[in-house]
């Protein structure tokens, strides 16, 4: 769990460095094409927890370009706040995904609730982090701060789908 969370946290650091140093301007095509990478790398780790890395990989690019589409379609209408609508939806579908990948047998409330509760403990974490890029200075990132703050930002979502795991 904690290094499911401290990898995962590199994956979203090296995301930052990436659109801090190499992205011209925030375009949506390039959200979308970092929402499916981060999350196939989340997928992929719950696949590889399960025994299923290539479904994990395939579900988690899945639910990281919806995510991402989300956070696009809201954002119009309600700003950066799309940006936690996204990450809670995100970790529901993790909640689904992970009881598919656990072979499918578990309770559909059961499921539902960790993913629920995944995603209002590691929502609450990812509110308190998401100062990391405002006001954004891409000369003074801290990455190892970006490191530990997404390690803490992933810590509560991994936990409420993996300590339930049977």
């Amino acid at each position: 769990m904690a290094a499911g969370s401290l990898a995962i946290a590199g994956v979203s650091t090296i995301g930052d460095y990436v659109w801090a140093t190499s992205i011209p301007g925030h375009r949506m095509v390039y959200g979308l094409i970092h929402g499916t990478v981060l999350f196939l790398a989340l997928g992929l780790f719950l696949g590889v927890v399960s025994g299923r890395p290539a479904a994990g990989a395939i579900g988690g690019a899945v639910a990281g370009v919806l995510g991402a589409g989300l956070y696009y379609l809201l954002a119009p209408a309600i700003g950066f706040s799309a940006m936690f609508v996204a990450w809670f939806a995100v970790w529901i579908a993790f909640a689904v995904l992970y009881g598919r990948l656990q072979g499918g047998g578990a309770d559909t409330g059961a499921i539902l609730s960790r993913g629920v509760v995944a995603a209002t403990a590691s929502g609450f974490a990812f509110y308190l982090i998401s100062g990391i890029w405002r006001p954004f200075n891409p000369q003074g990132l801290d990455y190892l701060v970006h490191l530990g703050a997404w390690t803490v930002a992933y810590l509560p979502g991994f936990g409420a789908l993996l300590l339930s795991r049977r």
